[in-house]
């Protein structure tokens, strides 16, 4: 480094110092005991490996913790790019189009990965272990449900058999009662909600409720709205949009599905029933969510034939 590139860093240091009120002296004093930095304090190795406990003594237990922690790891990787899109102050087609390539990409991961699942666990201890969890269930991802705020209009998650008695003036905690996933922790004739979601809802309401204000004008298709009227008719961004709907609403789902019915409905063993109690066969497949998350990008011909046949 030449003492001319010496000088020009040091000024900078100095000024961005300077703006906030700090001495550069003291702050370049302090590095001569700080530490050298090593990889496993950066990712901070040895608390992400102490974070899988068992509740079982059935080895398989432990690849049913590690995948799920990793699906949580990368659904924050999917929020972070959403809040990047989201909170773009003047949203580039560039910018918005990279990132919606990002998520793609990791909803992909999650789909592939789910073979670790199907193929990775011996489904005699997956139907022991899984008793332990009780009344836990995935339903319970808060993750996954902020997600959906950010993606989408409000509208496309409510149940479709109420969609007609909401609009944007609708409060949102009357929204929220009538989302499509209330549907497999509620009992609609009396209001009583399960244990389950009676739960979930305990620990996350309050931060659902905010997301769902925060997010109903920058969520994912409003930001693509927001793109010049031009891009927003490009083929290839338009597939973009498609592809990623598709993946997470009918290719993710439909991997998840196939892989709770091979060890819960085909496996003859146990009753059949879900750990959180939920219906689960009719709360998973596509066809009865009915979730749709840029209903304007497909044919009418395709939205009546949502997840059908898959």
């Amino acid at each position: 480094m030449t003492n001319t590139t010496r000088d020009t860093i040091l000024n900078q240091i100095d000024s961005k110092f300077e703006a906030i009120h700090q001495k550069t002296d003291t702050q370049l004093e302090g590095l001569l005991w700080s530490k050298p930095i090593t990889y496993w304090d950066y990712i901070q190795t040895d608390s992400l490996l102490s974070l899988q406990t068992q509740r079982t003594t059935l080895p398989d237990e432990m690849v049913f913790i590690m995948y799920h922690q990793v699906n949580e790891l990368i659904f924050k990787m999917i929020l972070w790019e959403m809040q990047q899109v989201s909170h773009a102050e003047k949203i580039t087609t560039l910018f918005f189009t990279e990132r919606l390539q990002r998520i793609s990409r990791y909803f992909e991961m999650l789909t592939t990965s789910f073979e670790i699942m199907e193929n990775g666990m011996e489904v005699d201890q997956y139907m022991k272990f899984r008793n332990t969890l009780t009344p836990a269930s995935g339903f319970q991802s808060a993750q996954y449900r902020l997600i959906e705020f950010c993606t989408t209009d409000l509208i496309n998650l409510i149940d479709y058999r109420f969609r007609s008695s909401i609009d944007r003036t609708t409060s949102y905690e009357f929204a929220f009662e009538h989302l499509y996933w209330q549907a497999a922790g509620k009992d609609y004739t009396t209001g009583k909600k399960s244990f389950l979601l009676e739960e979930f809802e305990r620990k996350y309401k309050k931060v659902f409720l905010t997301h769902m204000e925060e997010y109903n004008s920058i969520n994912i298709w409003q930001k693509f709205k927001q793109l010049p009227a031009e891009d927003q008719k490009n083929q290839e961004l338009i597939d973009a949009m498609r592809h990623l709907d598709y993946t997470i609403n009918i290719t993710w789902v439909m991997q998840h599905l196939n892989v709770a019915i091979k060890y819960i409905d085909q496996s003859g063993i146990g009753d059949g029933e879900a750990t959180g109690g939920s219906n689960w066969k009719k709360y998973m497949h596509p066809k009865y969510q009915r979730r749709i998350f840029f209903p304007e990008l497909w044919s009418a011909e395709e939205l009546a034939n949502w997840g059908e046949n898959k």
